[in-house]
């Protein structure tokens, strides 16, 4: 899939662990593992939004797309 998830990457710029967030956010641990490892399907923009209020973060922070993986 051309969309890479980077969620790992500023977890640990913000040295906050999966846990952390999942405690913070309302979103359980395994619902951000599956976001984290790239295996998600689709985001709720409520959910991203939440996300991106505790990461002080940008969704392209999270997200990037990549034209060459098809």
């Amino acid at each position: 899939m051309p969309i890479i998830t980077n969620l790992d990457v500023v977890l640990a710029k913000r040295k906050m662990s999966l846990t952390d967030l999942s405690e913070r956010v309302g979103i359980t641990i395994a619902n951000l593992s599956i976001l984290k490892s790239g295996k998600a399907r689709a985001i709720r923009f409520s959910t991203l939004e939440l996300i991106c209020k505790e990461l002080d973060c940008q969704p392209g922070d999270i997200f990037e797309f990549d034209p060459k993986d098809k």
